[in-house]
């Protein structure tokens, strides 16, 4: 089983070293982009939850959940802002 992993491994390690420089810098890059995704789409939705998001989103990416969840709550950061100003007058006005 290990050779085999092995074996993979090698082949995928061939494969990358066989690249361009400049395509092997473009995978990086998209890979990190990617990685960091929630973290990129906070500075634009979420900026006051940024730090946490991007330190969560550094083990996150190991997990498809969390990972999918962090871009749920980098991507609500300024919608959810809004629906509590709408819903929470509603609810106090309903009180008076």
């Amino acid at each position: 089983m290990l050779s085999n992993l092995e074996q993979k491994f090698s082949e995928y390690l061939d494969l990358f070293t066989q690249m361009d420089p400049i395509q092997a810098i473009t995978l990086v890059v998209l890979f990190f982009a990617i990685w960091f995704l929630p973290s990129l789409l906070a500075i634009f939705f979420n900026r006051g939850h940024l730090g946490k998001i991007f330190l969560a989103n550094i083990p996150a990416g190991l997990s498809w959940i969390a990972w999918v969840a962090l871009l749920v709550w980098a991507s609500t950061g300024k919608m959810s802002g809004k629906l509590a100003k709408k819903y929470g007058s509603a609810s106090s006005s309903s009180e008076a």
